[in-house]
């Protein structure tokens, strides 16, 4: 099986396509590993549809199916043009995937591509993230006192077609102890599909830095949907404008969100080298 190593801002990825239909949990489980396998934060399958210019479905390393992805989209994006899948219009493609029809499209900015892509609406009412816990049906839910890892943590909860917790320490995220409470608060019983979680601190209304957890892959350098996330959330509270330039341990995204319908992620995506996988 042929294949292409990606990146956007750290978030690595392989990336295949679905010639044949097979046992993409366990692919995703060996090709992931970074000492027996290529070495990645996941698996992207990208695959021919007819209601969409393509399609991606998104395995995490455990071997279980995220919805969305953020970063995998830009990837999954640049994959497809560079490689004649699919002849953009106005610029634009269509990507079918499990959290709904998502936008992308490319472009040139300051001599690298770029590429923008939307992840839709964010959700707010606890059975759409879904939150296994009594709150108002309607949410959004900003300040949900949680005890993990043995911390007490008040988190912003939202589905950016996947679920994200988003906390707001006054230490710096450098410092949090990411590795000791993200497992806990991925596993927390009051997410019963798991949850993605990150950590941020507000620099200024335009400005933000992050540390994410990953539901299924643990820490990693950059997550397209937690930076939404965060940005969303931080809107929600006032902290931040209708644009926010996030930085995180990979690199730097911008993200955009009016407050009320589509939320837009742009940075870049990158190929790192293509090889044959021989199983």
């Amino acid at each position: 099986m042929r294949f292409t190593k990606m990146q956007a801002v750290g978030n690595d990825f392989v990336v295949v396509q679905a010639i044949q239909e097979q046992d993409w949990a366990s692919l995703a489980r060996a090709v992931c590993h970074r000492h027996f396998g290529v070495g990645a934060d996941g698996l992207l399958v990208v695959s021919p549809v007819t209601d969409a210019d393509v399609a991606m479905r998104v395995f995490n390393p455990d071997g279980s199916e995220a919805e969305a992805c953020g970063n995998g989209l830009r990837c999954v994006a640049r994959y497809a043009v560079e490689r004649g899948l699919v002849t953009p219009r106005n610029g634009e493609l269509l990507i079918a995937t499990q959290a709904g029809l998502r936008r992308a499209k490319l472009f040139t900015e300051k001599g690298q591509v770029a590429v923008r892509v939307s992840l839709g609406a964010p959700q707010f009412a606890p059975r759409d993230i879904p939150m296994a816990v009594d709150v108002p049906e309607a949410g959004p839910v900003l300040d949900y006192p949680l005890m993990a890892g043995g911390m007490g943590l008040k988190v912003a909860c939202l589905s950016m077609g996947n679920p994200h917790a988003v906390a707001f320490p006054e230490s710096p995220v450098a410092d949090f102890p990411l590795a000791q409470v993200g497992p806990a608060v991925e596993r927390h019983p009051a997410f019963p599909n798991r949850v993605n979680f990150e950590v941020v601190n507000i620099v200024d209304q335009g400005r933000a830095m992050m540390r994410v957890w990953e539901r299924g892959a643990g820490e990693t350098l950059g997550c397209g949907s937690g930076a939404c996330a965060v940005a969303v959330a931080a809107r929600l509270k006032g902290l931040v404008g209708n644009e926010v330039q996030i930085a995180l341990p990979g690199g730097v995204v911008m993200v955009a969100w009016d407050g009320r319908e589509e939320v837009f992620l742009t940075g870049p995506a990158e190929t790192v080298f293509e090889g044959e996988w021989i199983g």
